[in-house]
């Protein structure tokens, strides 16, 4: 059994050889790097890109990316190099890189790739439901374009499944906030903004329970408001309550909804208010 103090000297070993191999390792980058001999260069390039190590082989092939320009080689080194941002996970980068090779390369067979690719790094970036979703909305919208510009392409059922997870955190959004509306009180804009969601998403599972939250919303919402205004506002309701039924005929929520409309009407009678 190991006492503390031979415990503690395999820790500092183990903690030297690894400060050895990192500054041997960065030696031997460091003289790469200064090296003349751009084939040399390539060549160590695509050895730590063939062995994952991409920092190091995206800075050789940027330094190489002068001496083969216009070889035969500078489409895969191209094609390469975008990879090598997006494995590092700098995607907002890599989306330029692969943007710039289908406009460099249009005729490449590895044009349709990169095209995919842009998008799919536009969805890398795509934040949580409650911050701005600029990148998911430019991924739906390049996805979209690459499934029309390529109907043959045995990426299109991972395009289209982006396309829906992106659609489902852009509706998510949308009911946050209508949510929130409701618990903070205000209810017309809650109103409005469930009426939204249940517009702008009508092939979601949840649509008639976003058009049930409306109706809920204008109910309170003419409940709290002045006597004179309850009539008009207690008549939106009533209306909202038959489009509910024209429109969900089917829905489980309908028997909730027909509450409402009957609470409605009863408040609606003459001499009730």
């Amino acid at each position: 059994m190991l006492n503390f103090a031979d415990f503690m000297g395999r820790i500092v070993l183990f903690s030297l050889l690894i400060v050895f191999l990192a500054s041997s390792c960065s030696s031997k980058m460091t003289k790469i790097m200064r090296s003349k001999d751009f084939e040399y260069k390539y060549k160590m390039a695509e050895e730590y890109y063939g062995v994952k190590k991409y920092p190091e082989a995206q800075k050789l092939y940027e330094d190489v990316f002068p001496y083969l320009k216009g070889s035969t080689r500078y489409e895969d080194m191209y094609f390469k190099y975008a990879y090598s941002y997006y494995y590092n996970k700098d995607y907002l980068n890599a989306e330029n890189l692969f943007k710039s090779f289908v406009e460099n390369f249009p005729a490449s067979i590895k044009a349709e790739e990169c095209e995919y690719m842009r998008a799919y790094c536009y969805f890398k970036q795509s934040p949580k439901v409650e911050l701005d979703q600029t990148n998911t909305n430019k991924t739906m919208g390049l996805m979209q374009a690459y499934i029309s510009s390529h109907p043959t392409s045995p990426r299109l059922k991972d395009a289209a499944e982006l396309i829906d997870i992106c659609r489902e955190k852009l509706e998510l959004k949308d009911f946050k906030s209508a949510e929130l509306y409701y618990n903070l009180g205000y209810f017309k804009a809650a109103a409005i903004a469930f009426g939204n969601v249940s517009d702008n998403f009508p092939d979601s599972k949840k649509s008639d329970e976003y058009k049930l939250l409306m109706i809920k919303s204008y109910f309170k919402y003419a409940e709290m408001s002045y006597e004179e205004k309850q009539k008009e506002r207690f008549e939106k309701v009533l209306a909202e309550c038959s489009e509910f039924g024209d429109r969900f005929s089917d829905s489980k929520y309908l028997e909730e909804v027909n509450k409402y409309k009957t609470q409605t009407l009863n408040i609606l009678k003459p001499g009730k208010k």
